[in-house]
This record gives structure tokens, sequence and C-alpha cells, in this order.
């Protein structure tokens, strides 16, 4: 590519949007299939990947190129032909840019989903045709549902193996959106697909005349990316402090992060928190010039008119919309970890760039994905457990709801001992009709909080 063409190519990524998008489904049901299709149909698999995707798949006996090899990259993966691992990949069209978290399917890797599903704003979610609805796909939306996720895509696959019969489609759709908005979930958009054949992922299918909506890649390309953070209240959370003290800048003090959501100005009142001093951005430093306007995901240096004591792990945030601090969090978690997370544990909770001690204070239930029931006081959850928990922590924190923030409502436990990630949590309610209860503060003996 010559300078031009690389200069070109650089100008139009920097004018596309970025969607991030997830799939997930029941074993066998095609995701990686699907995953495969839709980067061999962009043109967006390098010849030599093909050609060892070619090779592989010859060795195996497969006469054409078996394209979920493109994603399945781990040996035990191409032995049982599953996916066990997250695997992300990186692509882009003329319209926008993707990245993509290919999930497992089955229920022991549902901390799996969790993670590549966590920073989506949309969800594809594979059902096979002959199957229908099962149980792992109403666990997967119920997934969906918790994370907040935005959009969710239903791609009926295998529809070659139903002869493309639309009343299989229909039906299945139909189960499907009624389970789904009853979780809350704001957006859900049905296409029939075979994955194999390539049918309705990138090209429209010639054997389903009876479907006029969209292909898999056409909505991908335009579904509205909703993940604006500059609409929400500006949240950021300092990283590290800048005092060079050199003979140049003998006086500067600058607070340096990535801005979590929201517009940063010169000029505004914040509030750090949580010791609640306030002040007003004096300057805002980006890529080394000063500006008079920031915006998430920036990272940028924020200056203060006045020397109060801000650190690492604080929050500076507008003083008219600055979130309330709590040492008693109320969560919804997906425990991750293969040893237990029990009542009584103490643990580090990791929120933004603060760390601060905790004791799991209660575990009150544990969610059921199948039916959405409530297992009252299991005492403990294990890995791949989603959970509702109550935890004390040792120092306030400004934690907003989930349900208002993915970035700043979400958290994660570490085991103090080894810094072993236990559980992901997700403050306030679980699904959206549900609301947040107050806890009561908690004391505990032991740890001094």
């Amino acid at each position: 590519m010559t300078s031009t063409g690389t200069e070109k190519y650089a100008e139009q990524l920097a004018t596309t949007t970025l969607l991030r998008f997830a799939t997930a489904g029941s074993v066998d049901d095609g995701k990686s299939t699907l995953v495969g299709r839709l980067l061999h149909d962009s043109k967006s698999v390098l010849t030599d990947q093909l050609e060892a995707v070619a090779h592989a798949s010859r060795n195996r006996g497969q006469e054409t190129p078996d394209l979920a090899l493109l994603t399945d990259g781990l040996r035990a993966e191409r032995e049982q032909g599953i996916t066990i691992d997250v695997a992300y990949r990186y692509f882009a069209t003329p319209r926008r840019r993707f990245i993509l978290a290919d999930t497992p399917g089955h229920v022991q890797y549902t901390r799996n989903m969790v993670t590549g599903a966590s920073t989506a704003e949309l969800a594809v979610v594979l059902v096979d045709a002959r199957n229908g609805v099962v149980e792992q796909t109403r666990r997967h939306a119920a997934v969906a549902a918790l994370l907040r996720v935005p959009h969710v895509v239903l791609a009926v696959n295998k529809m070659d193996l139903v002869a493309y019969a639309e009343p299989v489609f229909a039906a299945i759709a139909e189960e499907f959106t009624a389970y789904a908005a009853s979780l809350g979930v704001p957006e859900i958009t049905a296409i029939p697909i075979s994955a194999l054949a390539g049918d309705n992922v990138v090209e429209p299918s010639a054997h389903m005349d009876w479907y006029g909506g969209p292909t898999v890649l056409e909505h991908l390309e335009t579904v509205p990316v909703s993940h604006d953070l500059a609409d929400c209240p500006a949240r950021f959370p300092v990283q590290y402090v800048i005092r060079p003290q050199s003979a140049e800048h003998p006086d500067y003090r600058g607070y340096a992060g990535q801005i979590a959501s929201g517009v940063l100005r010169v000029g505004d009142a914040v509030t750090v928190l949580p010791s609640g001093r306030t002040s007003t951005v004096e300057g805002i430093d980006a890529l080394g010039e000063s500006v008079t306007v920031a915006w998430a995901p920036q990272s940028v240096t924020v200056r203060l008119a006045d020397d109060i004591d801000v650190s690492r792990g604080d929050l500076i945030a507008p003083t008219a919309s600055a979130p309330g601090t709590t040492q008693d969090v109320e969560a919804t978690v997906c425990h991750v970890a293969d040893r237990p997370l029990t009542v009584g544990q103490r643990v580090l909770l990791k929120h933004t760039t603060r760390t601060v001690k905790a004791i799991v204070k209660d575990i009150p239930s544990r969610l059921t994905l199948d039916d959405l029931s409530q297992h009252p006081a299991p005492g403990q959850l294990v890995a791949n457990d989603i959970g509702r928990v109550t935890i004390r922590t040792a120092e306030p924190l400004a934690l907003d709801a989930y349900a208002d923030s993915r970035r700043t409502g979400s958290f994660l436990l570490i085991d103090p001992a080894d810094g072993t990630t236990l559980t992901a949590g997700m403050a306030g309610a679980a699904f959206a009709a549900e609301s947040a209860v107050a806890l009561p503060a908690q004391d505990d003996e032991g740890w001094d909080f």
C-alpha cells in the first residue's frame, strides 16, 4: 500500500464508528462458523490465514475449509470442535470498525461469556433452527440482560437444514423475543441465516425471499451505537498524579487518567470523591497541548484551581452530578474463580482505579438462569454462578448503579493473598425491571471498618 493509500485508509478508519459485539449460543449452534463466515465474506481474512485453515481442515479429512477454525485457535478447541476461551477478532468495513468476542457455549464457560459481553454494545445469540430456544439460549439472553447489552440479535442458524421454512423461523423468533423482552432487553432483531452456506450473513439469501430484513453484517454496520459515553455525567478516575517539580514546571500539579464518561470543561465546578472537597477545572492537557474541553474515552491530565489532596483512586466529577459514596454495596456478581466465594470472606474490591479492602457480608441468593428463579441463602458461589451479594468496604466508594454506567457501576473482587480475580460485580438491581434496595450499614470484627 502506498503512503497516500495508507493515509486514506487511516483517515477512513478515523471517521468510522466502533462497534463491540459478542456471539453466544449453545454448543454446535455454529457460532465460530458464523464468525468465520463473517470474516471470510467481508474480505477480512488474510491469505495466509485462509491457507492455514484449509491445511488444518484437510488434516481433519474435510474437503472444504472449516471457517470455525478462524476463531477456535486452542488445540483443545480444534480437537473437540468446540469453543473454550473467548476469541477476540478485529476487522473493519468501509462503514464501521468492529471488535468481536466469540464466546463459548458450554454451561461451565458462562464466566467466559460474561467476560466477552461485559463491554459489548450488541450480542448475537445463535439458535439451531432444528432445536429452537433451549435452556442455554435463555441463559445467554439473561446474561445479556444482566450486563445491560443494549442490542441483541437472534440469529436462527442452520435454516438450510429445515428447508428454509418461514414458520420455523417465525416461531423461534416469537418465543425468544417474548422471553428477552421480559428481561428488559431494549432491542431484539431476529435474522434467519445459514452460516455454513452464507445465507444472510454478508450477502442476502436466495433461498428466503420471504425475509425482507437486513443481513447480519448490514445490521452490524447500521445499528445505532448507543454507548455514547459523552451523554453520561462526567466521571474522571485519577490514575496518576504528575508533579515534575522541574525548573520548567516548578508548580505543575496534574491528575492523569482516562475519562470514563461524560465531558469535562475548563471552568467546571467539580468534587473530588470520596473526600468531598470541591474545586474548579483550571486546565486540561491532552497530547501535550492545553484544551478547553475533553470527553470520554480520552486520556487527559486535569489541573485544578485549588491545591487540594488528590491521589490515585480518587474520582473527579461535576459537583452538580457527583455520585454518592457508600461503604455498603449490593450487587449482582458472576463468580469466575475455581475457588468459591463465601460469606465472611475478606477480599479486595477494585473499582476503576481504586482498590479497597472489603468483606462479603451476605450472599442472599443465587440466580438460576434457566428459569430466573432465586435460590435463597446459598452460602457460597462457585465458578460460573451468578448471585446477589452484600459487601462492606473499608473506605467509601463513589459507585454508580450499573444500569446508569457500565464503566463506573462495575467492579472486581480480588483475592488479597495472591491477586486472583474472584468475581465480576454489577452494582444495583440485577435486571432492568428491578429496583435497587438500600442496605443498612454493617460492621465487622477483624478488619477495622
